[in-house]
């Protein structure tokens, strides 16, 4: 019988147990196929790397990047020259024989871990959801939508507003002219991969409140009173990962995430709202 449809006949109340090997065995499978995953986005990745790293990877380090002619044209809206970006004053190198095709390669992954995300995190989903509740599986119904459009909206952002701005900033900040910026490829590829893949974890913020809202650790009357308090840890984060000093960029960075925070309230209070009528359903008879 396949391990599929053991792990459900467990939950149906069938009286066949899966034991503690067949849940590893389960597991195990199901995390061969995750990573099986993005090892053959990888591999297609690594097929066009090249046109990868000409329009997305090195995009950011040009000045004729979309966001940085967005910020021209705001830049003559509000009359504020210093957002326009003009130059990036840098250029890439690559010292060792192999740098680059072992970049080539940390990249294909890096891309096969992003475009494998949905049907990885289904995998690790269709692991969890047999040990749910009724009521859990209804409350959790569209995770897998959910949580990736989240991260794919966290990645859009660290790659279009985070990254450039961060870029922009790195690439022109000089202790004397004397001193020419020429990065290694390697920093590059680290800069704009972390900064992109943590704005995908950073946006998985209402999915965590809607885990801890239901084990009761968040309330929404808890997340209202110290709102102010994570606006302003929301401004600390916004001026981190944009280091520019530049008020605009922070407030660029600022705003989703005070909006993430607002949805995270809303999520809250729904689950608020489904724990009360559960309990209302349970006392009805009495």
């Amino acid at each position: 019988m396949p391990l599929d449809q053991e792990f459900e006949q467990e939950e149906e109340g069938t009286g066949q147990e899966m034991s503690f090997i067949g849940h590893l065995e389960e597991l195990r499978w199901h995390v061969i196929r995750a990573v099986g995953s993005i090892l053959v986005f990888a591999i297609l990745a690594f097929v066009y790397i090249k046109e990868i790293y000409h329009y997305v990877i090195i995009a950011p380090s040009q000045p004729h990047f979309w966001t940085y002619r967005m910020l021209c044209l705001l830049s003559e809206k509000v009359g504020y020259d210093e957002l326009c970006v003009k130059e990036l004053n840098f250029k890439l190198q690559t010292i060792g024989m192999g740098d680059q095709f072992t970049m080539s390669m940390t990249s294909a992954v890096i891309a096969g871990l992003i475009f494998a995300f949905p049907y990885a995190f289904w995998e690790i989903w269709r692991f969890i959801k047999p040990g749910l509740k009724a009521s859990e599986r209804q409350s959790a119904r569209g995770a897998v939508f959910y949580v990736t459009f989240l991260f794919f909206s966290g990645v859009l952002f660290g790659y279009f507003i985070v990254t450039p701005l961060a870029i922009n900033f790195l690439a022109n900040y000089t202790l004397d002219e004397s001193i020419i910026n020429e990065f290694s490829l390697a920093s590059y590829i680290s800069l704009v991969s972390t900064l992109t893949l943590a704005c995908g974890i950073a946006f998985q913020l209402p999915i965590v409140v809607f885990v801890l809202s239901k084990v009761g650790v968040l309330t929404p009357s808890f997340m209202r009173e110290y709102r102010k308090h994570a606006m302003i840890v929301i401004l600390i984060v916004a001026a981190v990962i944009t280091p520019s000093p530049d008020i605009y960029s922070q407030i660029l960075v600022a705003i989703p995430l005070l909006l993430l925070y607002e949805v995270s309230i809303l999520v809250s209070r729904k689950v608020e709202r489904e724990k009360l009528r559960e309990e209302k359903a349970m006392q009805g008879p009495l």
